[in-house]
């Protein structure tokens, strides 16, 4: 069994990205610049988007926090939205999810350009992906795609299931993994809640990547020897003896499936890591496209 190593991969693309950035300070031109949007005060969320913003620090990236108050309307976070939109200053933003129940998700990710689009979450991204043209990726199923590269594990002609579909890590995978080229080539299985006996299908799967959000749901009897696993669920699980009262856990028993795995992502370090990297170097292609047009 081999750890894909999500925290030392995700290292070594920001070193390669910080070397970019470099190279363009050398040439004198413009760096990267990545702004966040949040709205309110969410634990979780403010956590993750500082870590972006250190990110961009430490690459050489500049970086923008855009902090909006949990009462604002959907309408005045529209109109910030537009004003991001044409900010010639910034390669691309993300507006940090969830976002408070009297906002529409959807409306704000449409409003979007999907040339800043650096989520990758705007249906003309998504789309642009799905007919495998160039377009910016969803930054976990980005990292999940780079770790499978990078540790060249073999996925032509592979089965490989998905457990669950959401737009953010199920479906893209689903679509990802089932392209032409390296990795891609597989024959996908995409399962969710509604599917019956799933394990059926995992015990032929190749390659299993999961995204349930239910802690240790994949058991050592539902994988067969040899299996690369892929581990995107993160829970926050109660437990009084650690010391700050919960533990992060992953979809899968770890214990039970590692010794069967060939390679497998732990939780925390493996997927979580990689989706901050790929956030990054989807901004310097973003940044690449706009000089590229002007």
């Amino acid at each position: 069994m081999q750890l894909l190593d999500g925290k030392k991969t995700a290292e070594d693309i920001k070193n390669e990205i910080a070397a970019e950035v470099q190279s363009i300070k050398d040439a004198g031109g413009k760096v990267p610049h990545l702004a966040a949007v949040i709205v309110g005060t969410d634990g979780a969320s403010l956590t993750y988007v500082g870590s972006k913003v250190r990110s961009c620090q430490q690459i050489g990236f500049d970086s923008t926090l855009v902090s909006l108050p949990e009462t604002i309307t959907e309408t005045e976070l529209l109109e910030k939205i537009k004003e991001l939109n044409e900010d010639d200053n910034l390669d691309g933003f993300i507006v940090q999810l969830p976002l408070p129940k009297h906002i529409s998700e959807q409306k704000i990710l449409m409003a979007i350009d999907p040339d800043k689009d650096v989520d990758g979450f705007h249906p003309a991204n998504f789309g642009k992906m799905a007919l495998e043209m160039d377009s910016f990726i969803p930054a976990t199923p980005f990292g999940i795609m780079q770790l499978l590269e990078r540790y060249n594990i073999e996925t032509a002609g592979k089965h490989t299931v998905v457990i669950g579909r959401s737009h953010i890590v199920g479906r893209p995978m689903s679509l990802l993994m089932s392209r032409k080229g390296n990795p891609g080539d597989s024959t996908v299985t995409l399962t969710h809640s509604r599917t019956q006996n799933i394990e059926e299908y995992t015990r032929s799967a190749d390659i299993i990547i999961t995204a349930l959000g239910v802690p240790n749901y994949l058991k050592a009897d539902m994988v067969k020897d040899g299996v690369v696993v892929i581990d995107v669920g993160i829970t926050r699980v109660e437990d009084t003896s650690n010391p700050k009262g919960y533990v992060i856990t992953g979809d899968v028993d770890f214990d039970g499936v590692s010794k069967k795995s060939s390679f497998i992502t732990p939780v925390p370090g493996g997927v979580g890591p990689m989706t901050i990297a790929m956030l990054l170097k989807n901004t310097l292609l973003a940044r690449k496209m706009r000089s590229a047009k002007n």
